[in-house]
């Protein structure tokens, strides 16, 4: 299961060292909802390698902001405190969120 990553946790999360996979989403968002499973089983898959984390976009305004998320599902890939390559912009598929995690390592 993915973490819940807010403006109040997010330093801790990225203090951790390992690197971050957030998936910005709503509750209220078809495609979010269709990559929510995806991005579970890819939280579980690289478990203690890279923090697979989810965050709430309308709960998480600051977040949100710092990163520019305009669009939604973005799933941005966090290492070093600093966004690593390209961002993710709408529902792919988990090989494909994969292989940008592999980069991350």
């Amino acid at each position: 299961m993915a973490k819940q990553i807010t403006d109040q946790n997010f330093e801790a999360v990225i203090g951790e060292g390992l690197p971050v996979v957030i998936d910005f989403s709503a509750a209220w968002c078809g495609p979010c909802q269709k990559i929510a499973p995806i991005i579970d089983e890819l939280a579980e898959a690289y478990a203690g390698r890279v923090n697979v984390c989810k965050c709430d976009v309308d709960e998480n305004a600051e977040l949100t902001g710092r990163f520019g998320v305009r669009n939604i599902p973005c799933v941005v890939f966090v290492k070093g405190g600093e966004e690593a390559g390209s961002r993710m912009v709408g529902a792919s598929p988990k090989s494909a969120y994969a292989e940008r995690i592999e980069q991350l390592l």
